[in-house]
C-alpha cells in the first residue's frame, strides 16, 4: 500500500479572541512550569513572561519560538501563537503527494517493505493510515470492506468490533493500552480531531475478558503484545512508534511509523515461512 496524502494542507488560525499570552499562559500551565522556571529556560525573566502573559508586553517572533520550544509546543501550534502575536508562520505544511517530498515518501516505503513479513504502517497525527506493508495487509485478513474504505483508520480497524477486535485476544488490555495512548496525545496537541476519534472508538463495545485480558503485572514478555488470532493460530507482537527528530515541516511533524516486532519465536517462524 503506497503512501497518499492525507488530504490538503490548511493555514493554522489563531484561536478567535486570543492573543499570543493567553495562549502560552494555557500551554506552561498544561506543562506545569511556573513562570521563573520558564524565564529561566528562555533566558528571560519572570516579569517579562508575566508581561506576555497578561498582554501588556508584545512578544518578538524569536521569543514566541523559543518559548513555545522550551514548552514543547507542537510544530502546528507554534505556527497558531505566531499568528496569534500577529507574525507569520514559520513551518510549512507540505502536503504530502508534492514533488518535495519524493525523498521522504520513498524513504519512508523503503523502510516499511523492507521490515517484511513483519508488519508496518504510517499514519498521520489523527491515525490515518498513509502507508502500509503486506504485514498489515495479511492482519486485515477478514475486515469488511465498509472499515476498509480510505481514509483508512489505524485506530478504527483495531478497535471496532467489526474490525479487528473480535481477533484479538487479550482486546481489553490492549484497548487501554491505544486509549491511554491517545490520551497523551490530545494533552500535547490539544487536538480536537483526535479528540473526537478517541470518544468515537472509547464507545465501541468492549467483548468479555479472556484468558488473555490479564495484568500487565501479569504478561510474560517484555513489554505488553497484541495477541491477534490469524488463520487459525494466535500471532504475538510487540509494537514501536518513531517520530521525526527536529521536523521543520507541520507533515512531517505529524507523521509516525509503527512497526510490529514478534514477540515469540512461533510467531517470527510463522511469519518467515509466510515469506518463504
Amino acid at each position: 500500500m503506497s503512501i497518499v496524502a492525507s488530504g490538503a494542507a490548511a493555514l493554522p488560525s489563531a484561536p478567535d479572541g486570543k492573543g499570543v499570552g493567553p495562549l502560552l499562559r494555557g500551554w506552561r500551565e498544561q506543562r506545569r512550569v511556573s513562570q521563573l522556571e520558564l524565564a529561566l529556560r528562555a533566558g528571560s525573566s519572570a516579569r517579562h513572561i508575566s508581561f506576555i502573559e497578561t498582554g501588556r508586553s508584545r512578544p518578538s517572533e524569536e521569543m514566541v519560538l523559543r518559548l513555545a520550544e522550551h514548552l514543547e509546543v507542537p510544530v502546528r501550534e507554534r505556527n497558531a501563537l505566531l499568528l496569534a502575536a500577529g507574525y507569520a508562520p514559520h513551518y510549512p505544511e507540505t502536503p504530502l503527494d508534492d514533488p518535495a517530498m519524493d525523498a521522504l515518501r520513498e524513504g519512508m516505503e523503503r523502510l516499511i517493505q523492507g521490515y517484511e513479513p513483519y508488519p508496518a504502517l504510517v499514519v498521520d497525527a489523527t491515525y490515518n493510515v498513509l502507508a502500509a506493508n503486506r504485514g498489515i495487509v495479511m492482519l486485515l485478513d477478514g475486515v469488511p470492506e465498509a472499515l476498509l474504505a480510505p481514509p483508512l483508520n489505524a485506530m478504527r480497524l483495531t478497535l471496532h468490533p467489526q474490525g479487528m477486535a473480535p481477533r484479538i485476544r487479550n482486546h481489553r488490555a490492549w484497548r487501554d493500552h491505544l486509549l491511554a495512548q491517545m490520551d497523551r496525545q490530545i494533552a500535547l496537541r490539544r487536538s480536537e480531531p483526535l479528540r473526537a476519534l478517541y470518544e468515537e472508538v472509547a464507545a465501541y463495545p468492549v467483548p468479555d475478558p479472556t484468558p488473555d485480558d490479564q495484568p500487565l503485572d501479569a504478561v510474560p514478555y517484555f513489554a505488553l503484545p497484541m495477541r491477534i488470532e490469524h488463520d487459525g493460530r494466535v500471532l504475538s507482537f510487540i509494537s514501536s512508534i518513531s517520530t521525526f527528530n527536529t521536523p521543520m515541516d507541520v507533515t512531517v511533524s505529524e507523521l509516525a511509523i509503527e512497526t510490529f516486532l514478534p514477540a515469540d519465536p512461533a510467531t517470527a517462524k510463522y511469519l518467515q515461512d509466510l515469506r518463504s
